[in-house]
């Protein structure tokens, strides 16, 4: 069994968003990052650097911080959506990193400062949207002989995905990538990232469990 800390994020998302497409068993425990939750002293115990998610699989005794991180974990603990060779893992691998170096940073900037710096500061805006819009073209390059990026769905689809279904918060401009607006149509459509997507809706917080909540189960 996977116990999941999360809370309603791209980096949340990318990790129940997996854990549904692998038919994982998983109990969602809610961060409550306003309360500051993800700087509890439990918490920390799991992920020392305060952020979510995270995950402690109960069956190894194993927890596991940064969303990256989880998803190889959780693709090598099923099987699941990594190739088994060498070049096919890489590849995976470096499609990967690259949402975790480039479009996590910089779309994450990109909101900051468009939708909750106090004052406007369009150098800022404009770089970040920018980087952002340019990211999305690499996508769209790699997207135009292949439905995903790596030739077959990989946890790399996800990473990414979790983060560019959400172009529009950050204000960045997807016209003219029909590749990577196919995909995300093809992303879009599958049952797991649908069910993923509505996690952590209704399940527990931190501070019920705690107080001896029960947190849901889902597969």
């Amino acid at each position: 069994m996977i116990e999941l800390y999360t809370a309603g994020t791209p980096n949340g998302w990318k990790v129940s968003m997996a854990l549904e497409e692998m038919a994982i068993p998983y109990n969602v425990n809610i961060i409550n990052l306003g309360k500051g939750e993800q700087r509890d002293p439990e918490y920390l115990k799991i992920c020392p650097n305060g952020r979510i998610p995270a995950i402690v699989d109960t069956d190894t005794n194993l927890s596991v911080f940064e969303s990256g991180a989880i998803l190889m974990y959780l693709a090598e603990k099923t099987g699941k959506l990594m190739p088994g060779d060498l070049a096919g893992r890489y590849d995976v691998i470096q499609w990967l990193m690259f949402q975790m170096s480039g479009i996590g940073p910089m779309q994450g900037q990109a909101v900051a400062f468009v939708r909750y710096f106090p004052e406007e500061v369009p150098q800022a805006i404009d770089r970040y949207r920018n980087e952002s819009r340019r990211l999305y073209e690499v996508l769209d390059h790699q997207l135009a002989d292949r439905e995903y990026l790596s030739g077959a769905y990989s946890i790399a689809d996800i990473a990414n995905y979790s983060w560019v279904r959400s172009w529009y918060w950050a204000r960045v401009d997807i016209e003219g990538l029909d590749h990577l607006q196919a995909w995300m149509q093809r992303m879009a459509e599958k049952p797991g990232i649908q069910r993923g997507c509505e996690v952590p809706q209704g399940a527990k917080s931190a501070a019920e469990l705690k107080t001896g909540g029960a947190s849901i189960t889902t597969t």
